[in-house]
């Protein structure tokens, strides 16, 4: 890497590194063609369905379809959560922001296992460490990006972007804030001390420089830090501008003669919370490859986005699969190969798992995605549908309300894991298709595939070397690796003495009377806190519907009663439940069970945050407070991004320490089923993180019973 010295930029660099780039991004021009799309409408039909959906008790419902809607059915109702995780994060949202919202600065690079540069967005870029350790990536955007609405895209709305998710503004709305510590001069943004963003500078129209703060360094996925999408200042702050004087982003008046700011929480909590137009739920003017026409809670209806050049796929098949890969004539004349979707119109929905599999037979959903269920799994395959099967990045688990006298001693968590047959659990829900995990991790992980030793070892010749190895590398790095294992995890399983023990010395041994707990008599534990005596009558949220809790009495409940921990099952709508796990309203269980996909980054340090002071903790939803916990967390995330082993020997101990305190009490990964009819063609999921990408190098038929002459609206 080059150096620049200097903790910030000086205007006078500006034109000097607008030149450089400029001349850098000449030597790699090449030619290519046009890409014309097409639209076509439809008209609306309507499907009754009522109780459960998915696992999920929605009530009477009436679902409408468009014709020559691809219907895609996903296990989990949506929140309405479509403009970013900072008002919620249900797996459902997360798959419509795909649909949505695109030219993020990087792309997950599968070949390579990191996130790189995209340079479908990024024309070219310069990195720069000053002489303290401060690196600067200095981006070239392309020129010819646009919103949905034909409006250009510019560096300016990168910088409104970051300046936006950091708002105190967002706060005082009740959003979680986007704590951008890596970004230099984040902490005096946060706490209002500056009004400028120092990290990130506007150096031309289309030219961009974000800084990243040499104490938040080494981070392992490092070209991760740069993640953004662009978001329209024009929809969700009307009348701002994002201004920068040489000290860095920020945002102020349009109209300079205006008195009053113009951008404050009232603005934000009208433009962006508005349940009929705010762009959390209705997002007017969007980036990616499908803009939202229509949301009515629990189906949304998604047409072409005309605009979207195309998306740059780092899929290793790709040459293999063909897809909708299209050159794509850029505005400089060169030619890029971007894969741009085909399929016209998109309806999402929840799919009720006890009906999927007849859906799929009448032509009533196309596409249904990440089925757990064994039976739905069953019925499916016996109905004729095309599948595919691949493992999941993410687990089920039963959360804890940290803070709780009753759950907070990680020997009353560790009893409750004792006295759980996750085993049972696991395959009375998910047949031969779910594995018990023992830690934060999922099956298809890369981490837990290197040290179960699925995957080939990552090649560091130097390190060993170093490490004055001699003879044989190979042989000499597979043995260092090998010494990385996930035995020393407990493994949990039913063992009721081992759970009475811990609760005895944990000191839960009165009963409701204040008088020693007898075992067979007395129904629950009890214990002194702080003067007041506690019982260990504990309740667990969960999904209205789902399955799980089947044969939760027998093989957890049963259990739990015979050691002298009494639990209550409250049933719960999703939006009630990602209420109360998100803490957008007051925990009123012990226990929540849930499940989660994890990002591509997997940083546990925001998750099991314990810092306090700088309100991290907005976004660890258990509230652990185990400082080893998070010094382990952190400890992973400050690795030099070259050094796998090293790296993944830190996840190893994480996960150790994860599996002793058991902030959350981890039950399953497993392998997830799509279903698809066959006029869905060349859907390759298994080449993707997520349906929604692998849809765009997907064509579809068309259904022909859907046919009147309704038209879907348009959108905006």
């Amino acid at each position: 890497m080059n150096n620049m010295k200097g903790g910030n930029l000086m205007k006078n660099m500006k034109v000097y590194l607008s030149l450089l780039l400029m001349f850098a991004l000449c030597l790699s021009l090449f030619p290519l063609s046009a890409f014309a799309e097409s639209g076509q409408g439809g008209d609306a039909l309507t499907e009754e369905t009522s109780g459960i959906i998915g696992d999920q008790n929605i009530g009477d419902y009436q679902r409408v379809t468009y014709p020559g809607e691809l219907v895609v059915g996903h296990p989990t109702v949506m929140k309405g959560d479509f403009f970013t995780e900072m008002f919620g994060n249900d797996t459902a949202d997360i798959d419509v922001r795909a649909l949505i919202h695109g030219y993020n600065l990087v792309n997950w690079d599968q070949n390579q296992g990191t996130y790189v540069i995209d340079k479908s967005v990024v024309k070219d870029f310069l990195v720069m460490d000053n002489d303290v350790g401060d690196r600067t990536y200095y981006l070239m955007l392309w020129d010819d990006l646009c919103y949905s609405d034909g409006s250009p895209i510019t560096a300016w709305d990168y910088a409104f972007s970051m300046l936006l998710m950091m708002s105190p503004e967002i706060e005082e709305i009740g959003g979680k804030i986007y704590r951008a510590e890596h970004i230099l001069g984040s902490n005096a943004y946060l706490s209002g001390e500056s009004k400028t963003l120092a990290g990130v500078e506007v150096l031309g129209e289309h030219q961009i420089a974000i800084t990243l703060d040499h104490a938040f360094l080494p981070y392992f996925f490092e070209q991760g830090l740069l993640l953004c999408v662009p978001y329209p200042i024009s929809v969700l702050a009307p009348g701002c501008k994002v201004y920068d004087d040489g000290e860095g982003v920020y945002i102020g008046n349009e109209d300079l003669s205006a008195a009053a700011p113009v951008y404050t929480a009232e603005l934000l909590k009208k433009t962006i919370l508005d349940p009929e137009t705010g762009y959390n739920s209705h997002p007017s003017v969007v980036s990616g490859p499908y803009c939202l026409t229509e949301f009515d809670g629990v189906t949304a209806h998604f047409v072409k986005n005309p605009y979207f050049l195309g998306a740059l796929t780092y899929n290793s098949n790709l040459s293999r699969t063909g897809g909708n890969a299209t050159p794509v004539k850029r505005s400089d004349g060169s030619a890029m190969t971007l894969v741009k979707p085909t399929i016209e119109k998109i309806c999402f929905t929840v799919a009720n798992n006890d009906t999927l599999a007849q859906e799929l037979k009448d032509g009533d959903l196309d596409l249904v995605n990440k089925v757990v269920y064994e039976d739905a799994i069953q019925e499916a395959k016996a109905s004729g549908a095309r599948f595919t099967r691949y493992p999941r990045i993410g687990l089920a688990f039963l959360t804890f309300t940290f803070e709780w006298p009753t759950v907070h001693e990680k020997e009353v968590r560790q009893a409750i894991a004792w006295c759980m047959d996750r085993d049972a659990l696991t395959k009375a829900y998910c047949g031969d298709d779910g594995f018990r995990v023992d830690g934060y991790y999922g099956i298809e992980q890369w981490e837990y595939r290197l040290v179960t030793h699925q995957m080939d070892y990552p090649i560091n010749l130097d390190k060993w070397d170093d490490l004055h190895f001699h003879g044989d590398y190979k042989d000499v790095e597979q043995q260092v690796w090998e010494t990385l294992t996930l035995d020393n995890l407990t493994k949990y399983k039913v063992d009721l003495d081992k759970a009475n023990a811990l609760l005895d010395k944990a000191g839960w041994t009165l009963n409701r009377n204040g008088d020693a707990f007898r075992p067979g008599e007395d129904d629950v534990r009890c214990k002194l806190v702080d003067g007041e005596l506690v019982a260990l009558d504990l309740s667990m949220m969960y999904p209205a519907g789902n399955h799980i809790v089947d044969t939760l009495q027998e093989n957890f409940i049963d259990n739990l009663n015979a050691c002298g921990i009494q639990l209550r099952l409250v049933p719960a709508d999703m939006q009630t439940l990602f209420s109360s796990y998100y803490r957008e309203s007051e925990r009123v269980t012990d226990m929540i069970y849930l499940a989660t996909n994890f990002h591509v980054i997997v940083d546990p340090s925001i998750t099991y945050s314990t810092d306090t002071t700088a309100n991290h903790q907005i976004w660890n939803n258990t509230y652990s407070d185990d400082e080893e916990l998070y010094f382990r967390a952190v400890n992973m995330r400050r690795t030099d991004p070259a050094d796998v082993y090293d790296y993944v020997t830190k996840w190893v101990a994480f996960q150790e320490r994860y599996n002793e305190v058991l902030p959350t009490i981890p039950i399953y990964s497993n392998y997830y089923y799509d279903f698809f009819t066959p006029r869905l063609h060349n859907y390759q999921i298994t080449e993707h993180v997520t349906w929604t990408q692998a849809i765009l190098q997907s064509t579809f038929t068309g259904t022909a019973h859907r046919n009147t002459d309704t038209e879907p609206p348009v959108n905006g």
